[in-house]
């Protein structure tokens, strides 16, 4: 999921150093995503896996996306 989750980083903001990014990577203050970076990411995650957040979800770190999308698929 990681792996996955640093492409749809990629295509978000191509300046990441994706060999840096881990679970325990920030997505704001580390990575530098702002309000509007967070939502083209969401987008991103919703076109990658096929879903829609129908809720507002909370993410702080790369661990929390991978988690909440493990989950879902579950």
């Amino acid at each position: 999921m990681l792996d996955q989750l640093k492409e749809i980083l990629a295509k978000v903001n191509e300046e990441i150093d994706m060999s840096k990014v881990t679970e325990e990577t920030r997505l704001m203050e580390d990575l530098g995503l702002d309000s509007m970076s967070m939502m083209l990411f969401a987008m991103e995650i919703e076109a990658a896996m096929g879903f829609r957040f129908t809720e507002p979800v909370r993410f702080e770190t790369v661990g929390d996306v991978c988690r909440f999308l493990e989950a879902r698929k579950g």
